[in-house]
């Protein structure tokens, strides 16, 4: 998709950081002109996916039905609006302007910040980078290959999953940021050398791919529902203190508490009547940990129920060890806990065997970290995924984060 600059007729509202742009109707002719620039029609569209950062830039992407020449089909359209005006990777996307503002506006897989989705995409250009790279010791075809997106944040990464059949082999794909592959691939040689089981890396690639081994085991996201444990608390405190020592000379991830004030900005701003409520919250997250030091264990950064592996109730595996670095272990647990007291769309047993875990796994994290600080980063982290339901334009997502806030208040109320 070449770069360029088209001029609307009629120009956007302005609001600062583009929310209110990309979250209305006000958005139409921006999407209709690309489409009609790229020779399409646009026939319908919808909000897919929206990250905003109050006062400074929101990216959003879009569902939307186009008549080509050759037919019609369904695209996902990226457009980026920030108050400080185009990035340099905007410009690999097309910029439209309106007098005032400059918009950047791509078509999906071409993510101006992730130029590897572009190839990383298409069963068969995946095909032909594993047998050009020798990974599964023959070469592959489009067709002896499935390919899943499992995961997508527009400008930010993309993880897909390719699975080979005849034999049976799982390979996935990570699409970085160029400046986020360095870090990651020492991370991972570290944690390697370390004896931790974080996945292997396969191969890298000059267009910003990590392509990665399957871990052994299942997503402790999945047998949390099996009728047995599937691990113990203390296997998971373990494999945290497991990270060298080494970890601490890496760059700081700020934890999910640092941020606290700005994503209950985003949660206030999406749904107005908990402004009052997250204001309390804010206060007492505030008021019991901002004064403790960054600490400076090994943590893993985004520690939860997705990025762990299990098999015959022992963990065996971790993943997505991007942001490994210095940090306090109870930001680690936190985290667990929160995604924990907020998994969506359970049923009534479902339910209940989260609760279990809770009750068996918090009081064995209360003695290796402090009960208190515990919950209140807890809260923090649930206020951060309480921003979920509207950036992914989640069914009744209204209602859905009014119940995270509701569990993060119920977690600050158990604090001392």
């Amino acid at each position: 998709m070449a770069p360029g600059r088209r001029t609307l007729a009629a120009g956007p509202d302005r609001d600062p950081d583009g929310s209110a742009l990309l979250t209305t109707d006000a958005v139409e002719p921006l999407l209709r002109a690309a489409v009609e620039h790229r020779g399409g029609v646009l026939r319908s569209w919808r909000i897919d996916h929206v990250d905003t950062n109050p006062a400074h830039s929101t990216t959003a992407t879009y569902a939307a039905l186009v008549d080509w020449a050759y037919g019609r089909r369904q695209e996902l359209i990226g457009v980026s609006v920030r108050a400080e005006g185009v990035s340099a990777t905007d410009a690999r996307a097309e910029i439209y302007a309106d007098g005032e503002r400059e918009v950047a506006i791509w078509l999906y897989p071409f993510d101006p910040d992730l130029p590897g989705l572009a190839r990383a995409a298409y069963p068969e250009q995946v095909a032909e980078m594993i047998s050009e790279l020798g990974l599964v010791g023959r070469d592959v075809a489009a067709e002896d290959l499935t390919l899943t997106m499992i995961g997508y944040r527009p400008r930010r990464r993309a993880v897909l999953r390719v699975v080979l059949h005849h034999p049976h082999e799982v390979l996935y794909i990570k699409v970085l940021r160029e400046q986020m592959v360095a870090g990651t691939l020492a991370r991972y040689d570290l944690l390697m050398a370390a004896g931790v089981p974080a996945p292997i890396v396969a191969a890298s690639t000059p267009d910003h791919l990590l392509v990665l081994r399957e871990l052994p085991g299942r997503p402790l996201a999945r047998a949390l529902f099996d009728p047995v444990d599937p691990c113990r608390a203390g296997d998971l405190v373990a494999l945290l203190d497991s990270l060298p020592p080494s970890v601490v000379e890496l760059e700081r991830r700020p934890p999910w508490s640092d941020s606290v004030a700005h994503y209950a900005s985003m949660v206030g701003q999406a749904v107005p009547a908990l402004e009052g409520r997250l204001d309390w919250m804010l206060g007492r997250i505030q008021d019991g940990i901002g004064g403790l030091p960054l600490g400076h264990e090994a943590t893993h950064g985004d520690f939860h129920e997705g990025q762990v592996h299990v098999r015959d109730g022992e963990v065996v595996g971790i993943l997505d060890i991007d942001t490994v670095g210095p940090g306090r272990r109870a930001d680690d647990l936190a985290c667990l806990v929160a995604h924990l007291s907020t998994i969506q769309r359970m049923n009534t047993e479902q339910q209940e065997r989260v609760r279990h875990l809770l009750r068996s796994w918090v009081p064995v994290f209360d003695q290796r970290v402090e009960p208190d600080e515990l919950r209140l980063r807890t809260a923090a982290v649930i206020i951060s995924l309480a921003t979920g339901p509207f950036r992914g334009q989640e069914p009744d997502w209204p209602r859905e984060t009014t119940r995270m806030i509701d569990a993060a208040e119920a977690v600050i109320r158990q604090v001392s």
